[in-house]
This record gives structure tokens, C-alpha cells and sequence, in this order.
């Protein structure tokens, strides 16, 4: 009989994280073959055409120049309260909704959805994803006792599914009269995938419809990780300024992340952005959040929040920052736009790309697809559906010629 101390709660598979699994294989073989002679398309973070993670000037120069106080200090529970202006100006730029709104500072984009999903579920609630989504929201969602129902992401003609949405959207809140919906847009991962405003005002017409029973109790998560890397200029912040009036039973939040935007994946820091036309509402939402930080992790990173402060609070050093995040954007384009074009020239379907890190090809039996592509030197993602491209790290010459060795690869596992 074997012995188990953890409770029943915390016993989970004894499995390590596929992704960075794969990239650790990744470099294994650019150490053996070269990296000239390997693609490797695995983790989310922009990388060089030498294969180099890129760090954003602007924003390390900042922290170099920091006081040593200023990094080693404890940050206040809910974050410090400049950079949780400055947050909100990074998120919404021009479009700010008119609405009560607050903020509190969260170890990236994960804890603000850690937050909603704790703070505004129920034990055996379950939150409404799309079906090409980001693992961890299954990961954070049974670590709390919910579960994940999934709606179709695309309809026939590659837009979105508002027709599944609103199925199983209704059929949940009708269950248990709340519920949480987690949209990942825009730049969705794992797809590149963009609600357009029409989508967004058909999104919130289902919301408004369904909040005329005040009983009901909406809460949309809008997972915004991507946001910087997204459209031209900050069209596609647009839809913000469409949470301005809501029925006050319909709450949402912003999960923001400082990871892509400044390039600072490794020190942890964003914020949850509650958005309520009732100002009672975003007094709960905060301390709600306060206390939750408090809970699990104290308070965030200091010197991040001092960074985006600094840089948010100086016209010249915001202008050489978003100068620089434009380069590293069109940069993106770049390898995309090849992407896409490459598959199209060899006829490897993609799922609809409009911004961000990735491209998806759906697929049957990914992961053997996957383990054929190793073989190739080719190191792909392998998803419950299909493949993830990160287009992220991989230069656009590489980008133009990895349709046709993945397209050769999926034909032969015909």
C-alpha cells in the first residue's frame, strides 16, 4: 500500500510542464546541430534573430538606474499607488471606459486570473473558455475545485463562434447564476486571433441581455497579455471604451501583464483591473484583491512597478519606450505576415491570424505530429487540437520556410 501525505485536494500527475520540456529539447539541439539548422518555435517570449531573448533597452536601462532600496523594498499589499495609475494608463491608453475602476498589482497576467477565478466563483462552478485556450486556466481552475466548459472559437467561415458562445454561455449562468467568462483577446494565444469591435458589441449584447435577471451575476475576464504586441498604433484598445455603462451586474476585469510588453517575463508583474458602473462594486473588487494578494504571495515585484512608473511619468522616456516596442512589433509582423503567406503558398491550413506571438494548425494526433517534427529539427507545440507556431522566436526567414517542411511532415502522418 503506498503512503500519501498530501491531502486529496493536492495530489495531481506526476507530469512536468510540456513546453518547457520542449524547449529544453530545443536547445539541446541547437547545442548539437547548430541553431542555424534548427526551428525553435516554443516559448512566448520574443526572441533575436540570433536566437537571443530580447530585453528592451527603455526598460532595463530603467532598472539599472534604480536606487538599491528601491528594488529591495517591499512593494505596499496591493501594489504601489503610482504604478497603479500608471497600470491603467499602460492598459487603456486613450480608451479608459467611463466606469468606476481600480487596480491592484499581481505577479503578471496569471494572478489576475488566479483572482477572478477564486474571488467571483463558487466551489464546482465551472468558467467559460474557448476551445483553443491557455492551459493554466484549467491548471488554476481545478487547483480551486472548478472545472473548465469549452465553447467552439471559430464558426464555418473562421470568425468568431458567437453562436456557441452564447449556448453555452446561457446554459451556464442558467445553472448556477453566476459565472465567469475568460476571453484571451486581443492576440489570443494559441491562435493570433483578435475579436473585432462587432464581435465585442455581440459579446456584450448576450451579457446585457442575460443581466435584465438580476439575479444573474456576469463576470468577464478579458486576458490582455498580448495587448502591446496587437494592431497598429492602440486600435485595438478600442473595445475598452465599450465597458463604459454597463448593468451593474455585469463586472469585468482586465488581466494585465507586463511580460510581453516589457519584455520582463521573469519578475512577475501586472495587475487585475476591475471595471463596474457601481462604485461599491470596485471597492469590493479591490479589497477582494488585496486580500487574496495578501493570502498568496504578500505583494508584488518593487522595481517593476517602479519602471513602468518612471517610464509612464516621463514623456521622453515613454516616448523611447514605445519607439522601441513598435520596432520589436513590426519585427513581429514580419515573421507573421511570412507565416501566413508561406502557408498559404503550400496549402498548410492555419486557424485566422490577426495579431500577437502565435500561429495554429489544426491537427489530428498533435503530439505525434510534434515528435515527427523533432525530427526534422523542427519544435513545434503540441496542443489538445493542433499545433502552436511561436512566431515570437522564430526569425522571418525561418518563419517563410517552416510551412512547407510542417505541411510535408502532417501529409505523411496521413
Amino acid at each position: 500500500m503506498t503512503i500519501k501525505m498530501v491531502a486529496d485536494h493536492a495530489v495531481w500527475p506526476k507530469a512536468n510542464d510540456a513546453i518547457f520540456g520542449l524547449a529544453a529539447k530545443a536547445k539541446d539541439a541547437i547545442a548539437k546541430y547548430g541553431k542555424e539548422n534548427v526551428i525553435d518555435s516554443t516559448l512566448g517570449a520574443l526572441v533575436d534573430d540570433d536566437g537571443n531573448l530580447i530585453c528592451m533597452d527603455t526598460v532595463y536601462n530603467e532598472l539599472k538606474s534604480l536606487p538599491n532600496a528601491d528594488i529591495a523594498a517591499y512593494a505596499q499589499v496591493a501594489g504601489q499607488p503610482d504604478y497603479l495609475k500608471a497600470v491603467q494608463d499602460a492598459c487603456f491608453k486613450e480608451y479608459k471606459p467611463n466606469a468606476h475602476i481600480r487596480a491592484v498589482a499581481t505577479p503578471g497576467g496569471t494572478g489576475s486570473i488566479r483572482h477572478a477565478i477564486w474571488n467571483y466563483t463558487n466551489p464546482g462552478d465551472s468558467i467559460l473558455v474557448c476551445d483553443w485556450f491557455w492551459a493554466p486556466y484549467v491548471t488554476i481552475s481545478e487547483e480551486f475545485g472548478r472545472t473548465v466548459t469549452n465553447y467552439k472559437l471559430f464558426n464555418e467561415k473562421g470568425e468568431f463562434n458567437i453562436d456557441s458562445y452564447k449556448e453555452n454561455f446561457e446554459a451556464l449562468l442558467n445553472k448556477q447564476k453566476r459565472l465567469v467568462t475568460v476571453i484571451n483577446t486581443p492576440a489570443n494565444n494559441p491562435t493570433g486571433y483578435s475579436l473585432s469591435d462587432e464581435e465585442w458589441e455581440q459579446v456584450l449584447d448576450i451579457a446585457k441581455d442575460n443581466a435584465k435577471d438580476k439575479e444573474n451575476k456576469i463576470i468577464i475576464v478579458v486576458d490582455v497579455a498580448y495587448i502591446d504586441y496587437a494592431g497598429v498604433g492602440s486600435e485595438r484598445r478600442k473595445f475598452f471604451s465599450k465597458f463604459s455603462n454597463l448593468p451593474e451586474n455585469i463586472f469585468v476585469i482586465v488581466g494585465y501583464s507586463m511580460s510581453k510588453g516589457f519584455t520582463m517575463y521573469g519578475m512577475r508583474s501586472g495587475a487585475a483591473i476591475g471595471i463596474s458602473s457601481n462604485e461599491d462594486l470596485a471597492e469590493e473588487f479591490y479589497y477582494s484583491c488585496m486580500h487574496a494578494n495578501r493570502a498568496n504571495w504578500s505583494n508584488g515585484t518593487r522595481a517593476a512597478m517602479s519602471i513602468m512608473t518612471n517610464i509612464y511619468n516621463d514623456p521622453s522616456k515613454l516616448k523611447a519606450y514605445e519607439n522601441e516596442v513598435n520596432k520589436y512589433k513590426d519585427m513581429l509582423r514580419k515573421r507573421a505576415n511570412a507565416f501566413v503567406k508561406g502557408s498559404k503558398d503550400v496549402d498548410l491550413e492555419i486557424l485566422p491570424y490577426r495579431d500577437g506571438f502565435f500561429v495554429s494548425i489544426p491537427c489530428e494526433n498533435a503530439k505525434k505530429a510534434s515528435d515527427e517534427l523533432i525530427k526534422e529539427k523542427i519544435f513545434v507545440v503540441a496542443l489538445k487540437k493542433g499545433l502552436r507556431f511561436a512566431v515570437c522566436a522564430v526569425s522571418e526567414e525561418k518563419c517563410a520556410v517552416a510551412p512547407a517542411a510542417i505541411k510535408k511532415v502532417l501529409d505523411n502522418l496521413k
